[in-house]
Formats: structure tokens, C-alpha cells, sequence
């Protein structure tokens, strides 16, 4: 009987957990969409002094992303989690 119960709540945890987006293949994915990819590759570039500040903005703007407005993660429908 115990183990049906614990059976019973661990489907449940894992249920909600799934259901949340907190596990499961789009929490895999999510962070390494090419948008999210070119958009840290240009910020480490830029950190480590490869790029120019005119050409951070200059490419930044090809991507259509302002630095500082938005994180790095483009999920659309999930609300940002800190």
C-alpha cells in the first residue's frame, strides 16, 4: 500500500514539473535557440575585446536585439524565472 502511494505522488511531482515546463525537452532546448546562441557569442566577443563597441551595436542590430532591454532567452509564452 505504501509503495502504490509513493508511486502515486512521485507521478504527481513529476506531472506538474512536466506540466510547468521546469522538466522535459523544451527546458533542453530552450537555451540554445541560434537566436540566443549568436546573441552570447557576440557578447563574449565583445567582453573580451575582439569587437569594437560601434561593431557590437552595429551587429547587435542585425539581430534585432538592444543589449540591456531583454535577457538571452527567447521563449516565447514563458515568463522569465529568477
Amino acid at each position: 500500500m505504501f509503495f502504490l502511494l509513493m508511486l502515486l505522488v512521485l507521478g504527481t511531482l513529476l506531472f506538474f514539473l512536466v506540466r510547468n515546463g521546469q522538466l522535459g525537452s523544451s527546458q533542453l532546448t530552450a537555451n540554445h535557440s541560434p537566436e540566443a546562441e549568436a546573441k552570447r557569442i557576440l557578447a563574449e566577443r565583445f567582453a573580451r575585446g575582439d569587437i569594437t563597441s560601434d561593431e557590437f551595436m552595429e551587429r547587435a542590430s542585425i539581430l534585432n536585439w538592444t543589449p540591456g532591454s531583454e535577457s538571452w532567452d527567447t521563449r516565447k509564452g514563458k515568463k522569465r524565472r529568477f
